[in-house]
């Protein structure tokens, strides 16, 4: 089998970039070692930055997120009894974010790539990447039993940090920077209406707490716990609770909505990047080259920056015979990775309260947030990477 780009994983990033290359004339083949009902009931992200919005729109995968989506104009901050709403699109120039599950994006990338688009392999399983350094790179993967080549001019590992992909990077050219947290996130799913039509952010003495949705009538929210913390140990009534507790507001008229709760899980915390994000014609692109703590909402945004800035790469060669944006990619793409990863460990370490946190720290938590809620230039800077930086801009 032989096709100009190989995409090894069926995620958001694996999808889309198949459809934008699909759409410029630009064959492809995507692995994946899942099957097709998995991938689409992975529950992963659920914030969509403007420009991730923006893409699947001009990628023609927007009719159902624009029906069903939830736009959302700002967030909330709370602590110490207090509120204070972020005003995206008056801080942005009118960008703003859209509540919109990853599930939900892979669903209609798979039925647009199966109608219109290329071959996409589920249970496809990659075993190697080799050849990276050639103009031949080629795929080695299992499927129906047997072992199959995928012949390529360029391969895109969109498969995970547990994926081949990163594992092809030689060891003599990869960096890793990484920080782990000593805590995570019990998240929950929950049959009851939101509590409040945006998400609030809430940084409480007793740790972190995020109230979310995935849909008018679907609550998710999240609660800091320590590292290793099985989800069993907490039963309904503890979570809404402590979401209570650390929620709590001198504001009489708001009030926690409480419901059944249909599914628990606990995410670890950690920040990691490779470098580089390309080695010869084989490109790392999303949790194959970097992962980033949930707080900032940045995962799968990142990782739809990095197929965009191939797929544009790979189009001005094409078109103009210009390989300098593909000599580029991973430079490229490291400049706006690290300005996430900024972000990110600045809202963690900002909202999450540390095992050993000294009163010293509390007071310089208290007073990140003070600056944010009464200075516009810090409200601004956080609203302009909560909803993302234009993908043009590298």
């Amino acid at each position: 089998m032989r096709t100009t780009v190989g995409i090894i994983g069926a995620g958001p990033a694996g999808l889309l970039l198949a459809r934008l290359l699909h759409r410029s004339g630009i064959d492809s083949v995507v692995l994946e070692s899942r099957d097709r009902a998995y991938v689409e009931r992975r529950q992963r992200a659920g914030i969509l930055e403007q420009g991730t919005v923006d893409v699947l729109r001009e990628a023609g995968a927007g009719a159902r997120m624009d029906r069903e989506g939830l736009p959302h104009d700002g967030i909330e901050l709370r602590f110490a009894r207090r509120r204070h709403r972020i005003d995206f699109p008056a801080l942005t120039g009118g960008r703003s974010v859209t509540v919109y599950a990853q599930t939900e994006v892979c669903k209609d990338l798979i039925a647009l790539q199966l109608a219109e688009g290329g071959p996409l392999l589920f249970e496809a399983e990659a075993l190697a990447v080799e050849g990276a350094e050639t103009e031949n790179p080629r795929v080695r993967f299992r499927r129906d039993g047997r072992e199959q080549t995928l012949d390529c001019d360029y391969v895109v590992g969109c498969d995970g940090f547990w994926g081949v992909a990163r594992n092809a990077m030689p060891e003599a050219l990869s960096r890793v920077f990484e920080r782990t947290y000593p805590f995570g996130w019990l998240g929950i799913l929950a049959d009851v209406p939101p509590s409040h039509d945006e998400l609030v952010y809430a940084r409480h003495d007793r740790g972190f707490a995020l109230l979310s949705m995935r849909s008018p009538t679907v609550t998710r929210a999240y609660l800091q716990v320590p590292d290793g913390t099985d989800p069993a140990d907490w039963t309904d009534e503890e979570i809404w609770d402590e979401l209570d507790r650390r929620l709590e507001t001198d504001d009489p008229a708001w009030t926690l909505r409480r419901g059944p709760v249909t599914a628990k899980s606990v995410t670890p915390m950690r920040s990691y990047v490779h470098e580089p994000m390309r080695h010869g014609r084989l490109f790392l692109a999303g949790d194959a080259a970097h992962i980033v703590p949930p707080t900032g909402a940045k995962g799968l945004n990142l990782a739809v920056g990095d197929v965009v800035t191939f797929a544009r790469a790979l189009v001005a060669y094409r078109e103009k015979g210009d390989a300098s944006r593909l000599a580029a990619y991973s430079a490229d793409c490291l400049r706006r990775v690290w300005q996430a990863e900024r972000f990110s460990y600045a809202m963690t370490t900002m909202l999450h309260r540390a095992p050993d946190a000294t009163p010293f720290d509390d007071r310089i938590q208290l007073a990140r947030l003070d600056r944010i809620t009464t200075a516009r230039s810090a409200e601004t800077d956080l609203a302009e990477a909560y909803t993302g930086f234009p993908l043009d801009q590298q």
